[in-house]
């Protein structure tokens, strides 16, 4: 055995290097994000006092640039009353183009492009809002149709598939839902899962399911985080209330995140 001196001009060199693979590696780029989120009342912030700061989307970006691994993040909320996949449609002509407006729309180029879909309570209904009600078949061939022409036309997007929440069983305002309108809307979440499963191998790593906790979440909260309204049979609980718009955002957030981070392992 035998001891070798290092010089103290290689020793400084070695550790200098050591030193800068060490911040390299520690202060790895933060992820830009433009995201539209795409819904109906739920997203948009029905029934808030103010939904320019309190709707879920704005909660969501809020939570998202907290985050050590997110640099900056633009969003376009893109929720509208009563609308269901049928409005969203690119045939139909009806909001599909302003998603596509507000997509271009965003500053920055380089950010990654996310749409987080969160559709279904008023495909459910029994009647009143557009193409309602829709079959489950029918609501996987529409959330397939809206990501095929989102990927088709932004080729560097992703789309997150939120899972619809629990409204109750007596919802009846405009529109009728209903225990009907609730088990088809519960009917929707297995095939978001198989419309995912169908994409991981013609779009891999593009079509994500998103939060799947919101449903359980607000059945077990209603009284709490939902709003009470005035239907046509009592009082029914369907859109999120300030604290319930909150945990929703948050719930979105953190799936979103949890695919970034996927993304970039």
């Amino acid at each position: 055995m035998f001891k070798r001196n290092i010089s103290q001009p290689i020793l400084v060199t070695i550790l200098t290097v050591l030193f800068n693979a060490a911040s390299l590696f520690a202060q790895s780029p933060k992820q830009n994000l433009n995201i539209v989120f795409i819904g109906n009342s739920i997203t948009g912030g029905a029934g808030l006092a103010d939904p320019a700061t309190e709707a879920p989307p704005v909660i969501a970006c809020n939570y998202l640039r907290q985050q050590a691994n997110i640099g900056t993040v633009a969003f376009s909320n893109q929720g509208y009353s009563g609308f269901t996949t049928v409005d969203f449609l690119p045939s139909t002509a009806k909001a599909f183009r302003k998603v596509e407006l507000a997509a271009h729309a965003f500053a920055d180029k380089q950010a990654l492009l996310i749409f987080s879909v969160k559709l279904g309570t008023n495909d459910s209904a029994i009647q009143g809002p557009n193409g309602s009600p829709v079959s489950r078949e029918n609501y996987k061939q529409n959330l397939k149709l809206i990501a095929d022409s989102l990927l088709k036309e932004f080729p560097g997007c992703i789309i997150i598939l939120q899972y619809p929440i629990w409204y109750s069983p007596n919802t009846y305002n405009g529109a009728k839902y209903l225990e009907e309108g609730l088990l088809r809307l519960q009917s929707y979440i297995p095939q978001i899962d198989r419309l995912v499963a169908d994409y991981a191998a013609s779009y891999p790593k593009r079509v994500f399911i998103g939060d799947k906790k919101g449903f359980n979440y607000f059945k077990k909260h209603y009284l709490t985080d939902l709003q009470p309204e005035q239907g046509r049979q009592g009082i029914f609980y369907l859109h999120p209330d300030k604290q319930g718009a909150a945990a929703l955002g948050t719930f979105w957030a953190k799936a979103i995140n949890k695919i970034i981070e996927g993304k970039s392992n």
